[in-house]
C-alpha cells in the first residue's frame, strides 16, 4: 500500500439518501440498486491505452508527452504504484505520481466531444483522445465517487481526483477550446491511485468493491474546484476533510479557499 493512502473500510459504509444521478452525491444500494457505484457491480472496459514519452506539438518545439497513448494488444498487464506496464509520464513534476497512476475516461462522452470540437471521427478513434489509460463504459463523473475502491484483475485501485486539463491536452486535440470545455461540462474523467499492485485483465471487467461513505462524486469535486465564490460551501467543506482520500493536489486548494 502506498504511504499516506488510507482506503476506506467496508464496515464504515452506511446507506445515504440518493440525490439523483446528476447530483453531487453518488447513488446508494438502497435507493438505486443498479447504480455502478454499488459494491459488486462491474464496470466494462472498452480499451486500455499506454505510451511512453514522445514529441508533441510542432516539429522542433521540444515538447515531450505521453498523452498520445495507443491501445494495448496484450491480454494482461502488470500495474505498479505509478503506472501500467508500458506507460510513463514525461514530466512527473506536474503529471503522474501516486495519486495519478491510472486515468479513466468515460467512452460515453466521445460523441458529445465530436460535436463540441468539430472532430466527427473522434468517437471511432482506436487511440486515447484524452490521454486516458482506461476507456470505460457504463459510468460517468456523476456515478463515480471520490474514494471509491475498484478491483481490476488482482490489483486494487481508489478514485483520487478529477482531471484538470493542461496545455498538452490542447496540443493533443489541436484546439484551445478543449480545456475550458472539459472544466465547464464536468467531462473530466478521473485519476486512480493503486493501493494494491497486481496484474490487470485488459478486457476487464472492473468490480466496484467499496463505495466511500462521503458519497461525493467526481463531478462534485470538479464543481467545487470551480466554485471560487463558495456558493456551495458545504460541499467544499466535505471534500476538504477527505485527507488521504481526495488527492492533496485537489484538496489543499479547497482548504486554502475555506481558510483564506
Amino acid at each position: 500500500m502506498s504511504a499516506g493512502v488510507r482506503p476506506t473500510s467496508a464496515d464504515r459504509l452506511r446507506p445515504r439518501r440518493s440525490f439523483g444521478s446528476s447530483s453531487s452525491r453518488c447513488l446508494t444500494a438502497v435507493d438505486a440498486p443498479a447504480t455502478p457505484t454499488v459494491p459488486g457491480v462491474q464496470i466494462a472496459i472498452v480499451r486500455v491505452n499506454v505510451s511512453g514519452p514522445r514529441p508533441l506539438g510542432p516539429p522542433g518545439s521540444g515538447i515531450m508527452s505521453s498523452i498520445a497513448k495507443e491501445r494495448v494488444a496484450v491480454e494482461r498487464l502488470a500495474i505498479s504504484e505509478l503506472n501500467l506496464d508500458g506507460d510513463d509520464q514525461s514530466d512527473r513534476s506536474v503529471h503522474g505520481g501516486l495519486d495519478k497512476a491510472v486515468y479513466a475516461y468515460p467512452s460515453e462522452h466521445l460523441a458529445g466531444w465530436a460535436v463540441d470540437l468539430d472532430q466527427p471521427d473522434l468517437p471511432d478513434s482506436s487511440s486515447a483522445p484524452f490521454g486516458e489509460n482506461i476507456s470505460t463504459l457504463g459510468v460517468t463523473e456523476n456515478d463515480v465517487c471520490i474514494g471509491d475502491v475498484w478491483r481490476w484483475g488482482t490489483a486494487v485501485l481508489q478514485v483520487a481526483q478529477p482531471r484538470w486539463p493542461c496545455q498538452k491536452l490542447t496540443l493533443h486535440r489541436g484546439t484551445a477550446a478543449v480545456g475550458g470545455l472539459m472544466r465547464s461540462t464536468g467531462r473530466t474523467g478521473w485519476y486512480l491511485r493503486v493501493i494494491e499492485v497486481g496484474v490487470v485483465d485488459v478486457a476487464g471487467p472492473i468490480s466496484v468493491v467499496e463505495r466511500h461513505p462521503a458519497a461525493l462524486s467526481v463531478r462534485a469535486a470538479n464543481d467545487a474546484m470551480l466554485d471560487r465564490a463558495l456558493t456551495d460551501r458545504s460541499t467544499v467543506e466535505e471534500l476538504a476533510v477527505l485527507d488521504g482520500v481526495l488527492a492533496d493536489e485537489w484538496r489543499l486548494p479547497l482548504v486554502d479557499r475555506l481558510t483564506g
